[in-house]
């Protein structure tokens, strides 16, 4: 790539059993870090102090940019059932528990919108607004504490379709803690499997709020997860819309794999755009 910016520098997303597989590659660049333990719920209910004081140990002579994959399982943040918005909202407070002892700046949340809502927003009217207005019921002081913190909820692309939406939901909260993160695996899937946009336009349409990606590769039909080089993604064009931005967004290698992490990396150093 001909450019004057110093290429981006890859993270990736692990478990503890991760972090301890490729602690001196995280640690040789200070990568980007995402800690994948605290997002079940069985974790966040019960007493994960020891298993953050473990995280926290092989994170010595760390000083990157650390994150969290918040909770998702099981509910959307746009929840029509109220007493569900209350569980989302005291899952979203658990995750910033989380975020407060490890010291992360980050933690990931999943977007409420679906394929089916591409289809209907616009057919019952007002849909669009009742999405972020119930959104904002059930976030809304996760947000407020996050910006106290110091930290950012994205908003990560799962089913969808229209690149733009989440960008105008993560716009409407109007504060330095909520910004947008793509999947390049999920935009893939969208772009295969449900007629959706290009991954590079999912990059394009996030623009500056973009802080945060998940990269892994797909064929387009499924969420694989696997390493870059073995789907369909025409990584130089995600680079190429990445590096027109000022933003610098947390470049993520979440790989189902975790012991290809480093493959992954690899093949997008030999394209020369990334290090």
């Amino acid at each position: 790539m001909h450019s004057s910016k110093p290429l981006p520098v890859l993270g990736c997303a692990v478990p503890l059993s991760g972090l301890r597989m490729h602690r001196d590659w995280i640690l040789e660049k200070q990568r980007d870090l995402e800690i994948q333990d605290f997002f079940w719920a069985e974790i966040l209910n019960g007493d994960w102090s020891g298993l953050a004081a473990e995280v926290k140990k092989e994170l010595d002579g760390y000083r990157g940019r650390l994150g969290i994959h918040g909770p998702f399982w099981g509910f959307t943040i746009a929840s029509k059932d109220p007493d569900v918005r209350a569980i989302v909202e005291k899952r979203m407070h658990q995750g910033l528990d989380v975020c407060a002892a490890l010291g992360a700046t980050q933690m990931v949340i999943h977007s409420p919108y679906t394929t089916w809502d591409y289809n209907n927003l616009d057919y019952n009217v007002g849909a669009r607004d009742e999405v972020i207005e119930r959104t904002h019921q059930t976030i809304g002081s996760a947000v407020k504490r996050a910006a106290e913190m110091g930290c950012e909820l994205v908003i990560e692309n799962i089913e969808d379709k229209d690149a733009h939406a989440r960008v105008a939901l993560a716009k409407s909260f109007d504060s330095p803690a909520v910004k947008v993160s793509i999947d390049t695996g999920h935009a893939n899937y969208a772009y295969g499997s449900t007629d959706g946009p290009p991954v590079d336009y999912f990059v394009h349409a996030a623009g500056e709020m973009l802080a945060h990606v998940h990269l892994q590769d797909t064929d387009g039909h499924a969420d694989r997860h696997w390493k870059p080089g073995e789907g369909t993604i025409p990584w130089t064009e995600v680079f190429r819309a990445l590096a027109r931005l000022e933003a610098k967004p947390r470049l993520i290698l979440e790989l189902r794999h975790k012991e290809e992490i480093r493959a992954g990396a690899d093949y997008l150093t030999r394209l020369g755009l990334a290090e």
